[in-house]
């Protein structure tokens, strides 16, 4: 079980190195409205969007590093400390959405949530967080 999270880690945030780092202006399309993408701010956003790609690829790397050296971390602490902090970029991720989602359900906010890719992505960032913080504390217990 352990296996297929570090799997969803690795591929999840992979996807996000490729949507912010490489297709920069698609995650940019996805927060920024139509009539708002000829300003010269869309182009600060999507070149802004490679900064936090560059985050996502180092925890891709680190969930396939993790899972090509399983017998190196031999003690449950160590795969505690690590499913969390997993969790917490997944979380950060899902959090920092959540006022934006609120304010959707009123009408308003930055850019839509809850809709398309952008649900897409608030789900799979709650579901990742809560397998990694469930995982963790089966370590920490």
């Amino acid at each position: 079980m352990l296996e297929c999270i570090l799997v969803l880690n690795a591929i999840w945030f992979a996807m996000g190195f490729n949507v912010f780092s490489i297709r920069n202006k698609v995650f940019a399309k996805l927060v920024v409205p139509r009539e708002q993408r000829d300003t010269p701010v869309f182009d600060v956003l999507a070149e802004s969007g490679r900064f936090l790609g560059g985050f996502n690829l180092a925890f891709s790397l680190l969930n396939i590093l993790l899972l090509m050296n399983l017998s190196e971390f031999d003690k449950d602490i160590h795969w505690a400390i690590l499913l969390l902090v997993n969790s917490v970029a997944h979380g950060t991720q899902f959090a920092f959405n959540v006022p934006i989602a609120l304010k959707n359900r009123q009408g308003g906010g930055v850019w839509q949530v809850l809709k398309g890719t952008m649900l897409f992505i608030f789900v799979n960032d709650f579901l990742l967080m809560v397998f990694n913080a469930i995982f963790a504390a089966c370590y920490f217990l």
